[in-house]
C-alpha cells in the first residue's frame, strides 16, 4: 500500500485529463476519528471517533491497518474523493501531535480535514457538523487545535451526554457501552458515516442542513472532560 506521500505524489503526477475536477491537484481529505488505542477503549463511548471511522472504511473495503503518522492509517476512496482514513494511536489527549503529522504527509490544509469525535454536551442520538469551531471540553479536540494553531476543520461530534450523570465524566466516557444503548450506538455512528459522505459529496453547509437538528441552550453548553 502507498503510504500518505507517495499517494499524494502520484496524484499530483496525473494529467489534467485522468485528474477528477472535485479534487484539487495533490489534494486529498483526511478523516480522523479519535479515540484510544487498546482493546480496554475500543467500546466505549469516548471512541465513536474509531468506530464511525470503521464504518466508513467497511463501506468502501479500505483497510485502517497502515501504521503511519502516529496513526492507522487507510487510503482509498468515498464518494468520488481520496480520502485517507485515520485512527490516531497517540491516546486521546495526544491526539494533535498525530494529526499534525498527518497532515504534513497528506500535504493537505486542516480544511481538508474532517474529524469526528464523540460530545458529552449533546444527547446520545444526536450530531452536531461544524465548519470550524472551539473544542468545547473535549481533550482531543483541544490536542488538535493547539498542535495545527487553528480551529479551521470540520468537525462531526456525535452525542453521548448522559441522561443523568452519576460519579466522574472522565469515567462515564470511558466506561463500556452497555447493551441496552447498542442500538442507538449503532445508528448514531450509521448516520455519522452518512453526514461524512455529505460533506464529501455536497459539502459541509449541505450535511449541516441534513443533520443538525436544534438542541436546548443547556445542552449547548460546554462541558469539561
Amino acid at each position: 500500500m502507498l503510504g500518505l506521500s507517495a499517494f499524494c505524489s502520484r496524484d499530483a503526477k496525473q494529467s489534467p485529463h485522468t485528474r477528477r475536477e472535485a479534487q484539487p491537484v495533490g489534494r486529498m481529505r483526511l478523516i480522523v476519528g479519535l479515540g484510544n488505542p487498546g482493546i480496554e477503549y475500543a467500546w466505549t463511548p469516548h471512541n465513536l471517533g474509531f468506530l464511525v471511522v470503521d464504518a466508513l472504511a467497511e463501506d468502501a473495503a479500505i483497510r485502517v491497518t497502515r501504521p503511519e503518522a502516529k496513526s492507522l492509517v487507510g487510503l482509498g476512496q468515498i464518494a468520488g474523493q481520496e480520502v485517507a482514513l485515520a485512527k490516531p494511536q497517540t491516546m486521546m489527549n495526544l491526539s494533535g501531535l498525530a494529526v499534525r503529522e498527518l497532515i504534513s504527509r497528506a500535504e493537505c490544509e486542516p480544511s481538508d480535514m474532517i474529524v469526528v469525535c464523540d460530545d458529552v454536551a449533546l444527547p446520545w442520538g444526536m450530531l452536531r457538523v461544524r465548519e470550524r469551531g472551539t473544542a468545547g471540553g473535549h481533550n482531543g479536540l483541544k490536542s488538535v487545535i493547539g498542535a495545527l494553531g487553528t480551529t479551521e476543520f470540520v468537525r462531526v461530534r456525535l452525542g453521548v451526554k448522559p441522561e443523568e450523570l452519576r460519579g466522574d465524566l472522565k469515567e462515564y466516557v470511558l466506561r463500556q457501552i452497555r447493551r441496552d444503548e447498542e442500538d442507538l450506538v449503532a445508528e448514531e455512528i450509521e448516520q455519522a458515516s452518512e453526514a461524512v459522505k455529505v460533506i464529501l459529496a455536497e459539502g459541509t453547509q449541505s450535511a449541516m442542513n441534513r443533520f443538525n437538528r436544534r438542541v436546548s441552550p443547556q445542552d449547548e453548553e460546554e462541558t469539561e472532560e
